[in-house]
Formats: C-alpha cells, sequence, structure tokens
C-alpha cells in the first residue's frame, strides 16, 4: 500500500515515545542516527521513485519510530524526522492527495467515529494511487501521486489499461477523481495469500516507459470525488453508471465500530478480486476540495489488518546449559503481543544458529508464530553499528557428563537434569515443577541428582514455601519413583540411548550394563561405532559409577550387585 505521508507522521507522533533511551555515549548516538536516517532515505527513493519496497511496511513503519525516539532521547543529534518524499514528476494535481491516519485499534476507530457523521466503510485496496482528470467526457490525464501535490504524468499507460473508462459523462464529466490502481486477482483471500506481490506489479508497469501485456489486467478503484455530490449516495450511483461498479458495489454505510469490525474480519477471510490491507472508513461530509492538504484529511482514517510481520527490539542476549550440555542461545525482547500471546522471550537455539544470525542487543528482529503457538525470530531487519559481544559460557565445562554433582558452575545444567526427572516418560514425579525443585535445591543443598531421594516428610515440610499438606504430597511422589522400572531410572540419569533401542536392550541389571564392551553395544539396533564408544565412556564415568552406587543402597531394582 502506499505509506501515505499522515500515516507515517502520526506514527512518528506516537510510535516508541514509552520506550527507555538507549545508553549512548554522544558520538555512539549520531553514528546510530546518521546511518539509520541514511537507511530510510534509501528505502523511501526506492519506494516513491522506483515502486520498489524493499522492506515491508511493518518494518519501514518500526524503524521510522525508533529515528523518532532516538532524536528524542538525544536533542543534540538533530535528524530529519519527517519521511522524504521525492518526486520525480513535476505535474501538478488539481487536488492534492491527503493521505489516510492510521488507526491502531478498534477502540481508536470507536473514538473517531464519534466526532464524525455519514460514515461509510470501504476495503483499503493495496495498489498506488493516482489522480484521474476528466475534461469535457474524455479522459486527459492521470497523475501519480507522488508526494501528493505533484507526480509523474502517467496518462498514456492509465488509457491503454481497459478497465478504467475513457469516456464518462453527467457530473463527471469534468471531475477530479482519486484512486487506487490495482492487479486484479481472482478468488484472493487476504488472510492466504497475503500481499501477493501486487504492488510492486502495479507499480513497475506504471513506470515503464512502455506499455506492457500486465496493464490489461489492471483496473482502479476509486476513493475520492473531490467536488462530487455532497450525498454519497448520489455519488457512488453516479461513478457506477459511469463504468467504476466497484465503488459502488464496495462501499457500505455503517454507524458503529462493530459494523466496521465484522467486514474487516469478513474481507479478510473472504474471496476478493484484489489484495487489501485493512478497511478504510471515511465521512460523506468532506471540505472543499482547496482545503485539501497532504497529512490533514481528518475525514478519513485505515484500520489496517494486523501485520503478518511482528517488530520488536532486542534487550539482552542470554545463554543457557540444557541437560545434556548443550549451550543455546534466549534472546530477550521488547514484549510484543502476537495474538493473544505477549512475548518476550525467544529462544534462538544453538550457538551456530545465534552466530549466523549475528544477533546482539539493540538489534531489531522479525517474530513470528511458529508450530503449536511457539515465538521463533524469522530474521534481523536492522543491526546497531557497534557491536557489543556478550562472554559466552565456556563450551568445554559443559557435556553429557558433566554436572550430575553440584559445583559453582553447574547450576543450569543441574536444574535442567531435575526437570528432566518428572517427565511422565521418566520418573514420572507429578506436580514437581522447575519451580518445586528449585526450592528444594535452595533449602536442601542437594549433592548430586538423586539427592532428594534421602528427603524425610520432615525435612520437606521445613521448605520454604511448603505447608505439611505440600510436604506429605511430594514426598508421596517421591516414594512412587522407587518402583519404576530400571529403564526408567536408566532416562533418569540420561543414559544416552534411543528410547527404541532402549526397549529392545535386554539388560536389567546396571552390572551388565557397565559391563558391555563398544562390540556389545554395537549389537544392538541403531547403535554404530561412534555411539557405542560413548555408551562406554557413560556407564564407566566415576560420576555415574557414583550415582548408580546412591540407588543401590536406596534400594532401586537393577542397581544391587546380582547375587
Amino acid at each position: 500500500m502506499i505509506r501515505t505521508v499522515i500515516a507515517l507522521i502520526l506514527m512518528l507522533l506516537t510510535a516508541g515515545t514509552s520506550a527507555t533511551c538507549p545508553v549512548w555515549q554522544s558520538s555512539q548516538a549520531r553514528q546510530e542516527i546518521n546511518r539509520l536516517s541514511a537507511q530510510l532515505k534509501k528505502w523511501d527513493e526506492a519506494y516513491w521513485l522506483r515502486g520498489q519496497s524493499l522492506v515491508s511496511d511493518a518494518v519501514y513503519d518500526d524503524m521510522r519510530a525508533r529515528l523518532r525516539q532516538w532524536s528524542g532521547c538525544f536533542s543534540s543529534q538533530r535528524a530529519n524526522l519527517q519521511p522524504e518524499i521525492p518526486s520525480q514528476g513535476k505535474t501538478a494535481h488539481p487536488v492534492f492527495h491527503t493521505g489516510v491516519k492510521k488507526l491502531e485499534n478498534k477502540e481508536a476507530l470507536t473514538r473517531w467515529m464519534h466526532t464524525h457523521r455519514d460514515l461509510w466503510v470501504q476495503p483499503k485496496v493495496d495498489g498506488v494511487a493516482v489522480t484521474l482528470v476528466y475534461r469535457h467526457g474524455k479522459l486527459s490525464q492521470a497523475i501519480s501521486r507522488g508526494n501528493g501535490r505533484s507526480g509523474e504524468d502517467w496518462t498514456e499507460r492509465v488509457r491503454a489499461i481497459s478497465a478504467i473508462p475513457q469516456h464518462v459523462s453527467g457530473a463527471l464529466a469534468n471531475s477530479v477523481l482519486q484512486g487506487e490502481i490495482f492487479w486484479h486477482r481472482h478468488q484472493h483471500v487476504q488472510k492466504r495469500d497475503g500481499g501477493a506481490g501486487a504492488r510492486a506489479k502495479v507499480a513497475g508497469a506504471l513506470m515503464r516507459k512502455a506499455n506492457t501485456a500486465l496493464l490489461r489486467e489492471f483496473n482502479v478503484f476509486i476513493w475520492a470525488w473531490p467536488g462530487g455530490p455532497v450525498d454519497m449516495q448520489a455519488r457512488l450511483e453516479a461513478l457506477d453508471k459511469n463504468g467504476f461498479s466497484l465503488t459502488r458495489q464496495w462501499t457500505t454505510a455503517v454507524q458503529h465500530a462493530d459494523e466496521v469490525a465484522i467486514l474487516r474480519d469478513r474481507w479478510l477471510a473472504e474471496p476478493l478480486p484484489f489484495v487489501t490491507d485493512g478497511v478504510i472508513v471515511r465521512s460523506g461530509r468532506e471540505p472543499p476540495p482547496a482545503s485539501w492538504v497532504p497529512g490533514e484529511g481528518n475525514w478519513v482514517v485505515a484500520w489496517k489488518y494486523p501485520p503478518a510481520e511482528h517488530i520488536t527490539g532486542v534487550k539482552q542476549i542470554h545463554f543457557t546449559v540444557g541437560r545434556t550440555g548443550k549451550i543455546a542461545a534466549v534472546a530477550e525482547l521488547e514484549p510484543v503481543k502476537i495474538d493473544d500471546k505477549n512475548v518476550s522471550r525467544v529462544s534462538i537455539g544453538s550457538l551456530d544458529r545465534w552466530r549466523r544470525l549475528d544477533l546482539l542487543a539493540g538489534d531489531r528482529v522479525v517474530i513470528r508464530m511458529a508450530g503449536l503457538g511457539i515465538p521463533h525470530i524469522e530474521r534481523v531487519v536492522w543491526r546497531m553499528a557497534q557491536r557489543n559481544r556478550p562472554v559466552l559460557p565456556a563450551a568445554d565445562q559443559f557435556h553429557p557428563l558433566s554436572c550430575f554433582f553440584v559445583i559453582s558452575t553447574c547450576r543450569e545444567q543441574f536444574l535442567a537434569r531435575l526437570r528432566w526427572l518428572s517427565h511422565g516418560t521418566v520418573l514420572d514425579i507429578h506436580g514437581v515443577s522447575e519451580a518445586t525443585w528449585l526450592q528444594l535445591h535452595q533449602a536442601h543443598r542437594f549433592e548430586h541428582l538423586f539427592s532428594w531421594m534421602a528427603l524425610t516428610p520432615e525435612m520437606l515440610a521445613t521448605t520454604p514455601g511448603f505447608s505439611e499438606t505440600r510436604a506429605r504430597m511430594v514426598w508421596h511422589r517421591f516414594s512412587l519413583t522407587r518402583r519404576k522400572p530400571f529403564r526408567q531410572w536408566l532416562k533418569a540419569m540420561s543414559f544416552p540411548l534411543p528410547d527404541m533401542t532402549l526397549e529392545a536392550m535386554p539388560d536389567q541389571h546396571w552390572w551388565h550394563v557397565r559391563n558391555r564392551n563398544e562390540l556389545s553395544w554395537q549389537r544392538l539396533p541403531g547403535v554404530g561405532k561412534a555411539r557405542a564408544k560413548k555408551l562406554v565412556a557413560f556407564a564407566r564415568h566415576p560420576d555415574i559409577t557414583q550415582l548408580t552406587d546412591w540407588l543401590a543402597a536406596q534400594g532401586i531394582d537393577g542397581f544391587a550387585e546380582p547375587q
């Protein structure tokens, strides 16, 4: 859609004002602001001069908001906060394009509607804006929107669009119309198909000097008739009579925001003949055309669809150590609402993926919901010039055989091992969550992974935050683990065998497991040389020996030495 001046100015005034100012020296502030200003200028030039959207509207709006925020934080660093709208066109519009104010939500629309009358809703057609000038019943001129005051002469190309009437009559014989040239689509479902590159197709075809066959697939949606009939219904009928039938077909009178919301949802999900990015609500009572000024069309507003992309900032990068010693990166984010979820943390994944993303505090990222509603960083859209890299955990300290016993550097991996015990396929300790494990560990200073087995009901009752009832419940759950099969205790130790192989393994005693050699392990399905070597090392590791001795002393089936 065309980034209208008013929308951007209002966005600049409202977006990002509550964000925390970055802690920068004056030199860094100057570097970051100048760099972002230069990038925005390049995006503006590509958009307005060549019809190219190098970034999505969501990304563009977000970075405009960042520039506004940073400039407000560092008053000594002056930046051009208004978008630079270049125009190669010198053809003046007979009536200026005002642009459209964007409203954030239904509540904002309700407030706006309370102050306006004679209201109508239309789809917000996604194409390129144009002025059509009719003189003595003939199409005499077509002008690109440009900067709202002047644009390029597109008359020749527009005359090649067969869907646009070349001759009109009646009140339209001498008229100025404003509308959206769009790519006609068959059964386009916005929710399913997205933007489909529609605007770029239209802009590209209209900017070429030679007419192309693609022009035959274009049409126009008239959304303004400056100086036309005062009565909206009369306007719609005259447009329909002269070949602009889409305007009448897709313009509906409304009185309440609920009605707008219903149509907005319907047009998002139902097949339409054009791409849309929201709805337009306008008052039929328009001021005289001579008073129309870019950025001041207060009788018309837009309520856009939720963005397909959600952009937010990275506050900090954390590193976590998992149960098997793998180190993962986690991004702490500026909170962003996606659907009905507030997202403030996202797992980046492995250190390799974090390095490939080159993601650091201050960067801006696109967040999407992946399967099962899990937030996912899709890509980085802006990186800070100064790259302050965090200190990585020592990777050689963590591995599948580390942190069975508590030492100062082992907190995360040790807690991850405790969490693992509660899983239904491991020891199934129902009701003992990560928070419970942390309470117990802090109160009773576990020595190793199975220290909790020695806790009595009386000891559990002394745990801060535990009632007697809860202490008895936890003790009961712990007691039930003593009846778990041998294989589940192997899983509790994170014994490095896949579930399928573990089920196929005939061993019922730790003594047999410990005394297997590499060749013996390779006789099991799914075990090759590399895994066999790891299995032997795991089973004979001193820490594992201490743990299995402990389990034997506790009478756990399969760990006492066979008679």
